[in-house]
């Protein structure tokens, strides 16, 4: 039978370099006062040996636990898992969190919270008391939950809010989804549209009603009228549908959609195919997300692209930075989307 390789250890790692214990530990954890050509011949020592800091023996050396928390909408998420509908959020976050976390030592932890549980504070403790991380990223909804935010600060635990603009504890950071729907409907405006509906989200997120007045200011400057273009969704595929089918009953239905998320959009494309409408030629759509499904719809999909991995790597430095360095934003980092132009857009029929 094959014995098990021997794991490299820190003892390893000091005889090879022929340093002391204690300046290899201080030099894994970024301690002070060791000399550059010190810090050197361990750092070469581990690279020849390749030895890995465990987290265990880093959190027994000092106060840091070497893991970030990331929290995510429970329902709504096992709900696009189950339905294996093809949204990436979830993976774009631990795209971008998980490579900024490597690239400091440390670990990304992902979790699902219900935001509307009732027991929402005794879970959250349970999971902070039994992983201790050193920074917490919320998620929308729970971005401006004072039940969880109000948690994270008695239990003086750094936190990022993404998708948040209010003012209060914890780093806010935001994609400008306000500025997202301005860019779409600025888009379809340029090409020669004035009828522009648009599918809001689901009440419980917040960026839902900025997208909403990102739209309403666009096509206000534009001189356009939103009187009974606006309809309510809830981000799934179903209320997508009767969304789409109410705008496109009417005697004077838009000659453009804007989806608030991509599965929504899906939708759109379904009922417009019931109601005779060719995409692109009789009605142009436009999604936020831009989840690779997109790209494969027939036509492909016009997309605000959210840069998820980005923000989210983003808020892993500054938890890492920690809450008390001065290059902390006192006011909401914005990291804005773009469009994405495909073929799902075009000038309306009697402008073409």
């Amino acid at each position: 039978m094959a014995r098990r390789k021997q794991a490299v250890t820190i003892r390893h790692v000091a005889a090879q370099a022929g340093v002391s214990l204690q300046t290899v530990s201080r030099v894994i954890n970024n301690g002070s006062n060791v000399r550059p050509e010190m810090q050197q011949r361990v750092q070469a020592a581990i690279d020849a040996l390749g030895y890995v800091p465990s987290i265990a023996a880093q959190r027994m050396s000092g106060s840091r636990s070497y893991l970030i928390l990331a929290l995510n909408d429970r329902d709504r998420t096992i709900a696009d898992w189950r339905a294996r509908q093809g949204t990436d959020w979830v993976d774009q976050m631990l795209l971008g969190g998980m490579l900024k976390c490597a690239e400091h030592g440390y670990r990304l932890i992902f979790e699902l919270v219900d935001t509307h549980n009732d027991h929402i504070q005794r879970e959250l403790a349970a999971a902070i008391a039994a992983l201790q991380p050193d920074g917490v990223i919320l998620t929308p909804p729970h971005s401006d939950n004072p039940l969880i935010t109000a948690l994270l600060v008695h239990s003086e635990i750094p936190f990022a809010r993404i998708g948040s603009r209010s003012s209060g504890d914890g780093i806010a950071l935001t994609m400008d989804d306000e500025g997202a729907s301005r860019l779409a409907t600025r888009h379809l405006i340029d090409l020669g549209h004035r009828r522009i509906g648009f599918i809001a989200g689901s009440v419980d997120y917040q960026l839902s009603g900025w997208r909403v007045d990102g739209w309403r200011a666009e096509m206000a400057a534009a001189g356009a009228a939103t009187d009974g273009l606006l309809a309510t969704g809830d981000f799934s595929y179903a209320s997508g549908e009767a969304a789409a089918d109410a705008l496109l009953a009417q005697a004077q239905r838009p000659t453009a959609i804007i989806a608030s998320n991509d599965q929504m959009a899906l939708a759109v494309i379904a009922a417009a195919e019931r109601h005779g409408l060719a995409i692109p030629q009789q009605l142009s759509l436009v999604c936020f997300d831009n989840t690779p499904l997109v790209r494969f719809t027939r036509p492909p999909l016009t997309a605000i692209d959210q840069p998820v991995a980005e923000i989210t790597s983003r808020a892993v430095e500054y938890l890492i930075a920690g809450a008390g360095s001065d290059d902390l934003p006192d006011v909401p980092l914005v990291v804005p989307a773009s469009l994405v132009v495909r073929e799902s857009t075009a000038p309306p029929a009697a402008a073409a």
